[in-house]
């Protein structure tokens, strides 16, 4: 597999960055107002959707903050991670996503596959390559390989695919605030703008 280069955020075929402090963040500017509004899992929590791909360098350079930030989480805050499949390359890490998600070791395997693509210049972007790596965590090429293509994952693939075309996406990372609400960088302004967003919609309710 040829090795990527991407610009300035990854896009569906691929560009976002954004930096500054604000004490008020300004819509249009700082982060997108969704023109139709989509209904969250868990009504009465506010809802943090995060979508990301393995191999987007803007990603992996937003995730440290995104960590940091879940050690705070507030209690009425509800985050989901999700693979996005916009095209066929981000749509075999979805499929892996989804089944390290099922076999129970998402939380030992997400850091690492982000450290091992950006960090060490390893092509894990299909199915044979994932099948490998999760090998270092227990999971047999068989087991994986198993679930790769079930219908339990196809179906969380198109569910991410749905999300993403009614928030009309056109790359990642994207982060949004309770079915409202579009940041998209790469930086610390990505989880200040957050949590601005969060009290917004705490005041609203």
């Amino acid at each position: 597999m040829k090795k990527f280069i991407l610009g300035s955020l990854c896009t569906a075929v691929m560009a976002f960055s954004g930096s500054a402090m604000a004490a008020n963040f300004v819509a249009g500017k700082d982060y997108t107002v969704v023109a139709n509004p989509v209904k969250v899992e868990v009504p009465g929590k506010i809802e943090v959707r995060e979508f990301f791909w393995y191999g987007c360098p803007h990603c992996f350079k937003l995730e440290p903050h995104m960590q940091a930030w879940l050690k705070k989480i507030p209690k009425d805050v509800r985050f989901v991670r999700t693979p996005a499949a916009m095209n066929k390359l981000w749509e075999q890490g979805a499929r892996g996503y989804y089944v390290s998600e099922a076999l129970g070791v998402r939380q030992k395997t997400h850091l690492p596959l982000f450290h091992a693509i950006h960090v060490n210049n390893q092509q894990i972007f299909d199915q044979a390559a994932q099948a490998k790596f999760f090998t270092k965590y227990g999971i047999p090429e068989s087991k994986f390989n198993s679930m790769f293509n079930s219908f339990s994952i196809t179906g969380k693939v198109a569910q991410s695919n749905r999300l993403a075309q009614q928030y009309q996406l056109t790359g990642v990372p994207a982060v949004v605030v309770n079915g409202k609400y579009i940041i998209q960088g790469e930086d610390a302004k990505v989880t200040q703008v957050l949590d601005f967003l969060i009290n917004k919609e705490r005041k609203a309710k």
